[in-house]
């Protein structure tokens, strides 16, 4: 249910992991204490087991990103310089075009000037066309926090 919240904390270049639907909450709560982690969720039960637990009101994402942002009162800037993974939250690597040459399309290849690439899933990152909207939220989120 907060997948895409952990996605865009992401992007913010904040570590987070997503537990999914398959853990149970009892598993969910001891992976997160042992790793020293919040525990974010949208479950009022779970947000009530335990003092790093923030139950998170909103349905709508750009106001959840405010909302942890905030509470738990972590600067950000709205940049794309992507230091995590928005897929499985590992450590993004500056690579080389050459480096990157048979895992993305020949156009982006061409075209983009940067890459990055994950060091867990191997996935490559570059900006693209998308790049724009991301910013645009970045920049809205930062601008509530600034108001708030």
């Amino acid at each position: 249910m907060l997948g895409s919240l952990c996605r865009w904390l992401r992007f913010f270049g904040i570590d987070c992991e997503y537990a999914g639907v398959e853990a149970s909450d009892a598993e969910v709560g001891a992976r997160a204490e042992a790793e020293g982690r919040w525990l974010l969720t949208a479950d009022r039960e779970l947000a009530g087991r335990g003092p790093r637990t923030m139950l998170v009101r909103s349905l709508d994402l750009e106001d959840q990103l405010v909302e942890v942002l905030g509470r738990l009162r972590l600067e950000v800037r709205p940049d794309l310089e992507l230091s995590r993974c928005s897929h499985c939250n590992g450590s993004l690597v500056e690579q080389a075009r050459d480096q990157v040459g048979e895992d993305v399309p020949p156009y982006v290849l061409e075209t983009a000037e940067r890459f990055k690439r994950c060091g867990c899933c191997r996935r490559v990152f570059w900006p693209g066309t998308h790049s724009k909207k991301i910013l645009a939220r970045m920049q809205r989120v930062v601008d509530r926090l600034d108001e708030g």
